[in-house]
């Protein structure tokens, strides 16, 4: 089966009420590698109960409804997809711990022609379920590298910002752990393709990938740590583009540049020399 544009536009993927707390933002932030160094006192309010706080890109795992690719009659190679681009708008601050209404749709489908897949596009918008608020607005890409040539409509994604053409102002590593795909899959993405090897050697890669949200919630945070001295308050977006997968145990370069409220970033891993994640930009309330 193929993928039928009408069908998939039309899809209704249900809404999902979640309830999470100060436990589950804790892993998240242990998920990314945070806590590492037990003396770190900027890491310790996100992987503490003490005056804990929540990392902004907390946002992209809250109400996840599953491998819904694979589950519901989408008529995509679901093996074969992988997340492409992400970006995360913050209407307010996310609370530690807090009961969350997910509403879902696919916002488009692009046709990328034979042989180059198809862009599907999955937004999420999180809502406090007793206040009506909205908390955050997420908008994922993923790339179904097996169906383009469907018939679809082709169209032209928005640019995403491009990195300044200088030097970085700023430059640091981070490194990941080999478990770090597994232990980050419990925040709630359980596509296979992060854990199984198999399933990795079916999709072209020689072992499990990390999620491509883990890599930008790794590089994401970095720039929150350089750049804000960890004042999650002041994040209001984050957006970057997939370039190259990562495997658990890899290390990052981070490289930053910074414009006045908009910040830049790119990962590199350098032992393959290859741009991980691209076109990487935070916007900072003034």
């Amino acid at each position: 089966m193929s993928i039928d544009y009408d069908h998939l536009m039309a899809i209704e993927i249900p809404d999902v009420h979640q309830q999470y707390t100060g436990r589950d933002t804790m892993l998240y932030a242990l998920s990314l590698g945070l806590g590492q160094d037990p003396t770190n006192s900027r890491h310790l309010p996100f992987v503490y109960e003490s005056g804990q706080k929540c990392l902004p890109t907390y946002g992209t795992t809250l109400g996840h409804p599953g491998f819904w690719l694979k589950d519901m009659d989408t008529g995509v190679d679901w093996v074969k997809v992988v997340h492409a681009q992400q970006e995360l708008l913050i209407h307010r601050p996310l609370p530690v711990a807090a009961d969350i209404i997910a509403r879902q749709k696919i916002v488009d489908v692009i046709d990328r022609g034979e042989g180059r897949g198809a862009m599907i596009i999955w937004q999420r918008s999180i809502i406090d379920a007793h206040s009506g608020d909205a908390l955050c607005t997420i908008n994922q890409y993923m790339l179904a590298r097996g169906d383009g040539g469907f018939g679809g409509p082709a169209k032209t994604l928005v640019n995403a910002a491009s990195v300044p053409d200088r030097p970085a102002d700023v430059i640091t590593t981070r490194e990941t752990s080999a478990q770090m795909a597994l232990l980050y899959r419990l925040n709630g993405d359980w596509n296979p393709l992060h854990a199984d090897p198999e399933v990795a050697k079916s999709a072209g890669f020689q072992r499990p990938i990390l999620h491509g949200l883990a890599t930008w919630g790794v590089a994401a945070t970095a720039v929150v740590d350089e750049i804000c001295n960890f004042d999650v308050s002041k994040v209001i977006s984050v957006a970057g583009r997939f370039t190259a997968p990562v495997y658990p145990g890899e290390t990052f370069r981070i490289e930053i540049w910074v414009d006045g409220s908009e910040i830049c970033f790119r990962v590199t891993v350098p032992a393959r020399d290859v741009v991980a994640l691209n076109n990487g930009l935070i916007r900072l309330s003034a």
